[in-house]
């Protein structure tokens, strides 16, 4: 929702695709900046109190949006600064939400348990943009109220599950451990290959931050088409998860997930040639339902051969590589859509992303072969 409100609000202040694209730079540069910071945090600290502080800080921002759009005082500087804010919290939220998972259920389950946290995801993100989409059309600050109102909520509700797994010892910091998470995953082509993978098909394929545009000037539909489209992705990815936990992928996970990137350029590209809402609709939650094996394989991969007392620290440069391909995506998205206009910028994308799949089958054969999750 606040995404929806965000973008919506940029937009009918500025009509730039550049400035959309700036919202993103400003939710990743905190994150980039944090990383190295994050991941210890997460690997030292209760992950549970860390993620209610982070929710609670997003209320706080959610809570300046309300004031400020009532106020009149809310411009693009303020949005930035505002967006800045969360992406700092979000980037300590982050790892330490994919970390806390191995200590709630088992790790023979955890593919299972992925995919079923997913669907809790994705059922979040078809409802909130839709709402946000209906509320925006109320008012800015309706939406902005109601995420003041969710973000506490979760705060308070995080600190209450329970772990079924101790929390590990605290390390002492130092150099090597803090650029640990960074030499682990280098030393793992495996898990490289699909972290990476996944970087640069987003980056390339983020035709998210230009749906603004597509909803006002292209398919001609208001803030209530935004919210769908929006929500068409979750709505594929929801699919895609519920699959995913009925039937857990055990066998071949870098040749589903190679296959998945493909598909998802593909849909990109039928959603930038698309005049038509409905077929745009259907192009946006195929590309939702072929990114859930990304989202699968990659958070399954980092747990399963990630050791616990590590995991906080891989999980922050897990982080980075997404907010990098979603955050710097949108940014790449907004540039050359103020070159190129927005569906040539699409276009591009979707190409990008099945060369850079083709080109990392090359690169990184060991996802090719890779037969299970577990360590071989």
């Amino acid at each position: 929702m606040l995404a929806v409100a965000i973008g919506w609000h940029m937009y009918a202040l500025t009509h730039s695709a550049f400035a959309l694209g700036l919202v993103g730079l400003a939710q990743f540069l905190p994150m980039f900046a944090l990383t190295l910071v994050v991941g210890h945090v997460a690997d030292r600290y209760d992950r549970r109190r860390i993620i209610a502080v982070c929710q609670t800080i997003e209320a706080l921002a959610a809570g300046i949006f309300l004031l400020g759009t009532l106020g009149g005082w809310l411009t693009a500087p303020a949005i930035y600064a505002l967006a800045a804010g969360v992406g700092a919290a979000r980037a300590f939220e982050a790892p330490s939400v994919a970390s806390l998972l191995p200590a709630v259920v088992a790790r023979s389950e955890l593919p299972r348990a992925t995919a079923l946290s997913s669907s809790a995801n994705q059922v979040a993100q078809i409802l909130g943009p839709a709402c946000g989409g209906v509320l925006y059309g109320v008012g800015p600050s309706a939406v902005y109220l109601v995420c003041f109102i969710a973000f506490l909520a979760a705060a308070s509700l995080v600190v209450s599950i329970p772990l079924r797994a101790k929390p590990v010892s605290r390390a002492p910091v130092t150099f090597e451990s803090v650029f640990s998470g960074i030499a682990f995953i280098r030393r793992d082509p495996v898990i490289l290959g699909a972290l990476s993978l996944d970087l640069f098909a987003v980056l390339f394929g983020g035709a998210t931050a230009l749906l603004p545009i597509y909803a006002r000037d292209i398919l001609l539909t208001g803030p209530w088409g935004l919210g769908a489209l929006r929500s068409a992705p979750a709505v594929g990815a929801l699919v895609g998860t519920l699959w995913f936990a009925r039937f857990p992928l055990r066998t071949r996970p870098g040749v589903a997930m190679l296959g998945g990137v493909i598909v998802f350029g593909a849909a990109t590209i039928v959603f930038g040639l698309s005049t038509h809402f409905f077929l745009s609709l259907i192009a946006l939650a195929t590309l939702g339902a072929s990114d859930v094996i990304s989202v699968v394989v990659r958070s399954s991969l980092v747990q399963l051969r990630t050791p616990d007392e590590m995991l906080g620290r891989v999980s922050a440069v897990n982080s980075l590589f997404i907010g990098t391909s979603n955050q710097l995506g949108e940014f790449e998205s907004g540039i050359t859509a103020g070159w190129w206009g927005a569906r040539a910028a699409v276009l591009v994308g979707g190409i990008g992303t099945i060369g850079i799949t083709l080109l990392w089958m090359k690169l990184f054969p060991p996802l090719l072969r890779v037969r299970s999750f577990e360590r071989e």
